[in-house]
C-alpha cells in the first residue's frame, strides 16, 4: 500500500465549528479542511449540543456571543455531559478580549481562548495542538 493510500485510509479528525456568522464558519471550514480536518458546523449552542450528543468530535471551536445558547453556556453544558462528550477539547474564538472574558471562558471549561480575527495559520496551529494532530 502506498503512502497516499495509507493517508486516505486514516480517519480525519472531526471538528465542530459553532458560530452564528456564516462567513466565520466558512472561513474556519476552508482553513481546517485544507489542513486535512473534517468540519461540521452549528449556528448556536443548542444545535452544537445536539450534534455532540449524536456524533463524536475531536474538538469544538466556539464563539461566545450567539443567540439561543451562547458559547459559555454551551461549554458548561458540554462539561456536564456524558464522559465522551465532557472531555472534548473546546477552543473559544471571540471578539471579546478582556481579562474577565478569558477568565469566564476558563471557568466555563474552555481549553484555550483566541481573539478574533485569527489567521489560517494560527487557527490550524491551535487546532492541531488541541487535537494532537500534526499541522
Amino acid at each position: 500500500m502506498s503512502a497516499v493510500e495509507q493517508a486516505s485510509d486514516t480517519p480525519r479528525m472531526r471538528i465542530l465549528v459553532v458560530d452564528d456568522s456564516s462567513l466565520v464558519r466558512l472561513y474556519y471550514r476552508n482553513a481546517l479542511e485544507a489542513a486535512g480536518f473534517n468540519v461540521e458546523q452549528a449556528i448556536n449552542g443548542i444545535e452544537a449540543m445536539e450534534k455532540v450528543l449524536a456524533h463524536a468530535f475531536d474538538l469544538v471551536i466556539v464563539d461566545v456571543n450567539m443567540p439561543r445558547m451562547d458559547g459559555l453556556s454551551f461549554i458548561r453544558a458540554l462539561r456536564r455531559g456524558p464522559p465522551d462528550v465532557a472531555t472534548i477539547p473546546a477552543l473559544i474564538i471571540s471578539t471579546e478580549s478582556g481579562q474577565q472574558d478569558i477568565a469566564d471562558s476558563r471557568n466555563a471549561g474552555a481549553n484555550f481562548y483566541l481573539v478574533k480575527p485569527v489567521s489560517d495559520a494560527d487557527l490550524v496551529r491551535h487546532v492541531a495542538a488541541l487535537t494532537g494532530a500534526s499541522a
